[in-house]
Order: C-alpha cells, then structure tokens, then sequence
C-alpha cells in the first residue's frame, strides 16, 4: 500500500508527475496555469480510462463535444479514447486504468 497526503499531492509545480504505478493501475498529478491546457484535442491514452480529480483551481474538461467548467473536489471520468482536453487553472489527480504511460 502506497498512501500519497494532501501535502504529496500539493508539492509540485511539474506539468505532469507519475506518482505511481502498478500492474493495473497508475496514478499521476498534473498541474495547469491560467490559460494552458492538457495538450490538443485528443487521446494519449486510446486504452487506458482516466478519472480526474480537481484538487485545486477549476478550468474545463472538454471531451469530445462537450465542455464542463470544473470545481474542487469534481470528478471527470474519461473513457478510454475518448478525444479530450483539460483547461486550466487546476491541479488534478489523475487515475488510469489500466497503465496509460510508461513508468
């Protein structure tokens, strides 16, 4: 067992971080200023889910069609495939299943 506190989660200013990774699962932290965003519209991940959690900030997930202002504390489920895009500001917990990137 692997347990990551508020403070672990909250240390970074790094773009994406890869907290952790196991056989089935991984989970990574990524953090976006004002006006940035996760990459373009669409999937680096066309195998793995992603479930996104709003630690900090706010921004928009938008995937596929649709776009949703997000809040603290919001979860965004993303399926594997799906073309997607986060807009900050935020820092997010990000959970793949299975593995999305190499570790």
């Amino acid at each position: 067992m692997r347990v990551f506190r508020g403070a672990d989660l909250a240390g970074s200013d790094e773009f994406f971080q890869i907290l952790e990774t196991t056989d089935r699962c991984q989970v990574a932290v990524m953090v976006l200023a004002d006006g940035e965003t996760s990459g373009e519209h669409g999937t680096d991940h066309p195998h793995a889910d992603q479930v996104l959690i709003v630690l900090e900030g706010g921004g928009e997930v938008r995937c596929e069609e649709e776009t949703v202002r997000l809040a603290p504390g919001d979860v965004a489920i993303i399926p594997a495939g799906a073309r997607h895009q986060v807009f900050g500001p935020n820092r997010t917990l990000n959970v793949y299943m299975p593995v999305a990137y190499p570790a």
